[in-house]
């Protein structure tokens, strides 16, 4: 059962009898669990989350964001961890039953997140901000604190975390080909300030080194423009299905008709045409590094 209207049923999610959705299990249990084990380890170890940040290349902040379970560690940080921790097994073994999870997304982008993490191919255009997969921490901590209302300080850190963990994609999935169309303007906005903006550049040229990950830059010269409409992102399921995202303020719509579909990848297309060669755009990005 499908829709294209936000607030029906996600075709993501399975489906009971009657209509209902499964319940998934809350992916904050789990983050909890796995940073209280690390708490209780380090806390019989006599170590200060200082002390034990500094063992474990991370910081005091970090630590405290896993331990509170707001933050999902990564492979380093368990590796590390466990051997600063008197290699017990027990890190290892708990991480295995950590779960991925939109804790820190936008209720509104959750259902996309969820088709993401198995789709085949997508596609994204942005004209406000650097999209999400390519932010570097610095840049998405920057947006995070300028959001109105004002976030919580673990509100914020589950935002970044959430942002961090989905950029997992890139590297895990290197047959999956992942396009970014990015406005030039977009790129040149200082947000968070020189260094942060100096970093995030140099993220997105890392971000995009593999095959599978391309970027093109629409130039501010440029004279022709197939989607002046706003942001759109486009994918394709493993069952062959074509599914399209728009955002807007405080609101998302997944689309899923066919023809509405078909008239936004026919934009998309168009747009590639349009924006700089990937070469090209790698080239405008070294540039833009240099004004730094």
């Amino acid at each position: 059962m499908t829709t294209d209207r936000v607030g029906a049923v996600d075709p993501a999610e399975p489906v009971m009898p009657g209509g209902e959705c499964e319940r998934e299990p809350d992916p904050s249990d789990s983050l909890r669990t796995f940073g209280a084990v690390v708490q209780a380890l380090r806390e019989h170890a006599g170590l200060s989350r200082a002390q034990f940040g500094e063992m474990v290349c991370f910081s005091k902040h970090t630590v405290e964001s896993v331990e509170l379970g707001r933050r999902m560690p990564d492979v380093s940080f368990v590796e590390r961890a466990e051997e600063a921790l008197g290699n017990t097994g027990a890190l290892r073994h708990s991480a295995r039953f950590l779960t991925r999870g939109e804790a820190g997304l936008a209720a509104w982008f959750r259902r996309w997140a969820k088709l993401e993490r198995v789709a085949v191919s997508l596609c994204t255009y942005e004209c406000r901000l650097i999209p999400g997969l390519l932010q570097s921490e610095g840049y998405a901590r920057a947006l995070f604190e300028n959001r109105i209302p004002l976030l919580t300080d673990e509100q914020l850190e589950a935002q970044v975390a959430a942002r961090m963990e989905r950029q997992r994609m890139l590297y895990e999935r290197p047959t999956v080909p992942f396009h970014f169309i990015v406005e030039e303007a977009v790129l040149r906005r200082r947000l968070g300030g020189r260094e942060v903006w100096h970093e995030q550049l140099k993220h997105v040229l890392e971000r995009t080194l593999p095959r599978n990950v391309t970027l093109q830059i629409v130039p501010l010269e440029a004279e022709y423009h197939s989607c002046m409409d706003g942001p759109l992102r486009l994918l394709e399921t493993p069952e062959g299905r074509r599914l399209a995202y728009s955002e807007g303020q405080e609101s998302g719509r997944l689309i899923a008709d066919p023809k509405e579909v078909r008239v936004l990848q026919q934009r998309y297309d168009t747009l590639r045409s349009q924006a700089l060669h990937p070469k090209d755009s790698r080239a405008l990005l070294e540039r833009l590094r240099g004004e730094t």
